[in-house]
């Protein structure tokens, strides 16, 4: 009797057991689905974030009624802005801008959406090219009137803007500040953050260019907009990598194919597909430091496209308007 009290028991004790099982995983999956997905991290108190991913003439470019841009024209994409970085600071409400784009409205006010109360405190440019430095005229006496913003500038550069027109009409008028650079001397533009402008190989018509290594205690970053072929600079560009956290890096043209017609000896970019073979070798933490930015209208990596899930899939980001990148 005994004997059989305990078998019944213990069938009714794992029968117990398998219901609880059952339950709780039953539980535990609804809970796990429900879950709401985390947050993504906040910014730190110093940060970038990405107010525009295009080449100088931006997406979509003047003239161009097909290819990527009739997906514009046809609604089915957004306008890309053009290249540009906003630094802030939230620690002393401060804010940068790298390049004075032709979208230098909308970009400011992109900036000022960031971080509502942080000031602009100056704008470091890297060339004379017209996606890099034309949004200066923003700052005149006909639109904001701005009372001596400090704009960050290479000998040249500085000669160019007070020496010509319409330009020289905000250094007289004190719209703006030119504060003059040195190759690889670095400038503390606030308590946690500094900015070191280095020579890079580019047409340079009227002024030097520059890229920018931008510093906080804890992080570097690299800010390579327009640069000729890797291999004519005097540094190697792997290297440069190895010893920042991330870097973004010039990425005008997906390959040699993209501008049918046009000799591409003429506008040396580093095509994509020719930093991807020369980055092929590092590590995959080396390689998510990577961010290519700087497309133009015909790079199909300026959409949501094969090839930029390619990219994304060997490691290497894309930059996007509105990516942070925490200091």
């Amino acid at each position: 009797m005994v004997s059989r009290l305990h078998s019944l028991y213990l069938v009714f004790y794992l029968n117990y057991m398998k219901i609880l099982t059952f339950y709780s995983a039953f539980f535990l999956l609804i809970f796990s689905c429900s879950k709401p997905e985390s947050s993504p991290k906040e910014p730190s108190n110093q940060y970038i974030t990405v107010l525009g991913i295009a080449q100088d003439a931006g997406f979509p470019q003047a003239g161009c009624e097909k290819g990527n841009c009739n997906q514009y024209w046809l609604g089915n994409e957004e306008k890309r802005h053009v290249v540009s970085l906003g630094l802030i600071d939230k620690s002393t409400d401060q804010s940068w801008m790298f390049e004075a784009t032709p979208d230098f409205k909308e970009q400011i006010h992109m900036l000022k959406e960031e971080y509502k109360r942080a000031q602009l405190s100056g704008i470091f440019l890297t060339h004379a090219h017209i996606g890099h430095y034309t949004g200066l005229m923003q700052l005149g006496h006909e639109v904001m009137g701005s009372n001596n913003i400090p704009v960050y500038v290479m000998p040249r550069m500085k000669s160019f803007l007070e020496k010509n027109g319409p330009w020289s009409q905000l250094v007289n008028y004190e719209n703006i500040d030119l504060v003059e650079q040195q190759h690889d001397s670095s400038m503390q533009i606030s308590d946690q953050l500094s900015v070191t402008p280095f020579l890079v190989p580019h047409r340079d018509e009227y002024s030097e260019t520059v890229g920018y290594r931008i510093e906080s205690p804890n992080t570097k970053v690299l800010f390579i907009p327009d640069i000729n072929k890797w291999n004519v600079w005097d540094r190697d560009i792997v290297e440069e990598i190895s010893e920042v956290d991330h870097a973004f890096v010039d990425a005008t043209f997906f390959d040699s194919n993209e501008l049918p017609g046009r000799d591409m000896s003429q506008i040396p970019h580093p095509f994509v597909e020719e930093s991807i073979e020369l980055f092929k070798d590092m590590l995959p933490s080396e390689r998510s430091k990577v961010i290519f930015i700087h497309f133009n209208h015909t790079n199909p990596m300026i959409l949501n496209s094969m090839e930029r899930k390619q990219v994304e899939n060997l490691g290497f980001r894309v930059a996007y308007e509105g990516m942070q990148i925490n200091l």
